[in-house]
C-alpha cells in the first residue's frame, strides 16, 4: 500500500457569496438581545422547545415553509474558567447536511477552524461518506491558513486512525515522501545495513518485524535560514517486544506513531506557511514486534552516539530509536530541536490523556511555548527535567539503562534518558503526548490526534513568520 491509496479528508470553507443558513451564536449575555431579534415565530419556538444560551445547546428554527430558516447555537458564558474555545467544533456533529454561515462570530479565525476540526471524520473503512454541513468563510479571515492547518490535522489524525496492518514503516516513509513531494522538500531514507551500522538502536528495535525499519530524514528550507528540527517517534506498531504487553494495553498500539503524525502535520503546516526557516523532520520509523532476532532484556546496545545502553525493558523502545534520531539532529548544531512522541503512561497518570507533559532545561522556550499553546488551543503542561533522577538510569554494564530501577517519576527518566543524545542544544524541547482523544469533544473526534502540531506551527511562526 502506498500513502497515496489512504483517502485524503477533504475540509474546506465555501466562499463568501454562497446561500447559506444563519447560525447564531449566542451567550448568556447577548439572548435577550438575540432572542428579541428573531422572527415572531421563530422566537416562540425557541421558548416552545426550551431553548436556552447554555454550552453546546442547538435549536433549528424553522422557515413560514417549514424549511431551516435559522440555527441557534448556546456559547454559555464566555468568561467562565470552563469555557472551551473549540466549542463551535460541536455543530458539524449536531447540524443536517447543507450550506452554513456564523453570525458574529466572536472569534472568527478560531471559530472556523473548530467547525473543520470537528467536521472530521474517519471513513476509510466504512461505506458511505454520510451528510456534512458545510461552513461559509467568516468575512475579515485568512481562509487559506485554517484550511491548511484544519487539512494537516486531517492528514496526521487519518495517519494515527488507519490500523497497523495497513501502516508499517514503509507507509510511514510514503506519507513523509508525499508531504515533501508537495512542498518541494528532499527526503533520504536510510535501512538495511546502512542503518544497523549508522543508527544501531532504530535497527535492533526494529529487526524483529517483517517491515523493516527505518530512518526518514525530511530538509526544507533556504540553507542559510534558522534551522529547526522536528524528530518524531514512529512506531507503527508496538507489542512491547519480548516483555510483552498485555492484550488490553496492545489494543490502541496503533497510534504509537503519533509522535510522527504530530511531526508531520507541523511540518505540513510550516511548509505550507512558507516560514522562513531551514527544517528538517527526522522520523525513526518501526515496528516493535516479537521473533527469534528481537533485541532481550538484559541486551547492552550501541548508539549512534557512542553511548551503550542496557535494555531494561524492551517495551521502553520508543526512546531508544528516538535517541539515535536526536544525536543526529544534534550533530547539526540546529537553533531548535522539538521530538514528540507517545513515550510514557507516567506521564498520562500525572496529566491525563488531553494535556501532553512538555520538558526542556531552556526557560525562555518553555515560556514561549505555553503562550503558544494558550495560543492555539493546543496546550501542554511543564514537567521538570530534575537532574539527580538521572541516577536512576545507571548501569553497571553499561553507560546508561533505558529505564529507571523503580516505579517513580517514569515521564522524567525518560526524558532525562532523551536529553544525553543531545547534549549540545539548549534549546530541546521533549513533547510526551497520548496522541488519541478517548472521548470527542467539540473539534476533537474520538481517535487519532495530533497534539502539540498547532502549538508547534503558533511557536514557529511567531519567530520565523514572513
Amino acid at each position: 500500500m502506498t500513502q497515496a491509496e489512504i483517502p485524503a479528508t477533504t475540509l474546506g470553507l465555501l466562499p463568501g457569496d454562497t446561500q447559506a443558513v444563519p447560525v447564531s451564536l449566542v451567550t448568556t449575555g447577548s439572548w435577550a438581545k438575540v432572542e428579541a431579534g428573531l422572527e415572531p415565530t421563530q422566537r416562540s419556538f425557541a421558548r416552545a422547545i426550551g431553548f436556552k444560551p447554555k454550552a453546546g445547546g442547538v435549536a433549528l428554527l424553522p422557515g413560514p415553509d417549514g424549511s431551516l430558516a435559522r440555527v441557534l447555537f448556546g456559547l454559555g458564558d464566555p468568561e467562565a474558567a470552563s469555557h472551551d474555545r473549540l466549542l463551535v467544533g460541536k455543530l458539524p456533529g449536531l447540524l443536517p447536511e447543507g450550506v452554513f454561515r456564523l453570525d458574529d462570530a466572536p472569534e472568527p479565525t478560531e471559530t472556523a477552524l473548530a467547525w473543520l476540526m470537528g467536521s472530521y471524520r474517519f471513513g476509510r473503512y466504512r461505506s458511505g461518506g454520510g451528510s456534512q454541513a458545510r461552513l461559509v468563510a467568516p468575512a475579515g479571515i485568512d481562509a487559506a491558513e485554517v484550511e491548511r492547518i484544519a487539512a494537516a490535522v486531517a492528514m496526521g489524525r487519518d495517519l494515527v486512525n488507519t490500523p497497523a496492518n495497513d501502516l508499517g514503516p514503509a507507509e510511514i516513509e510514503a506519507a513523509a515522501r508525499t508531504l515533501g513531494a508537495r512542498h518541494g522538500a528532499s527526503v533520504t531514507v536510510t535501512q538495511g545495513e546502512a542503518l544497523a551500522t549508522e543508527y544501531p538502536l532504530i535497527h535492533a528495535v526494529g529487526a524483529a518485524s517483517p517491515r523493516a525499519p527505518r530512518l526518514i530524514d525530511l530538509t526544507w528550507g533556504p540553507a542559510d535560514a534558522p534551522r529547526v528540527t522536528l524528530v518524531g517517534k514512529g512506531v507503527a506498531f508496538d507489542t512491547g517486544g519480548l516483555d510483552i504487553k498485555p492484550s488490553a494495553a496492545m489494543l490502541l498500539m496503533k497510534k504509537d506513531m503519533g509522535g510522527a503524525a504530530a511531526a508531520l502535520a507541523a511540518a505540513d503546516m510550516v511548509m505550507g506557511a512558507r516560514l522562513r526557516l531551514r527544517l528538517r523532520l527526522l522520523i525513526p520509523a518501526v515496528e516493535n514486534a516479537v521473533s527469534g532476532n528481537a533485541f532481550r532484556p538484559g541486551d547492552v546496545l550501541p548508539s549512534r552516539a557512542g553511548l551503550s545502553v542496557e535494555i531494561g525493558n524492551t517495551d521502553a523502545e520508543g526512546r531508544l530509536i528516538l535517541a539515535d534520531a536526536l544525536a543526529l539532529a544534534d550533530a547539526d548544531s540546529p537553533d531548535l530541536i522539538l521530538d514528540f512522541s507517545t513515550l510514557t503512561g507516567a506521564a498520562r497518570v500525572a496529566l491525563g490523556p488531553d494535556l501532553p507533559a512538555f520538558f526542556t532545561e531552556d526557560d525562555a522556550l518553555a515560556e514561549a511555548v505555553a503562550q503558544a499553546g494558550r495560543a492555539a488551543i493546543d496546550p501542554v503542561w511543564r514537567m521538570p527535567l530534575h537532574a539527580p533522577y538521572a541516577s536512576l538510569l545507571d548501569s553497571k554494564v553499561a553507560d546508561l539503562n533505558n529505564v529507571s530501577g523503580g516505579p517513580f517519576a517514569g515521564a522524567i527518566t525518560a526524558a532525562l534518558f532523551l536529553r544525553r543524545f543531545a547534549p549540545n542544544t539548549k534549546a530541546h524541547g521533549h513533547f510526551d503526548l497520548y496522541g488519541w482523544n478517548p472521548s470527542t469533544k467539540p473539534g476533537r473526534p474520538e481517535g487519532g490526534e495530533v497534539q502539540t502540531a498547532r502549538l508547534t506551527y503558533t511557536l514557529l511562526k511567531a519567530r520565523y513568520g514572513n
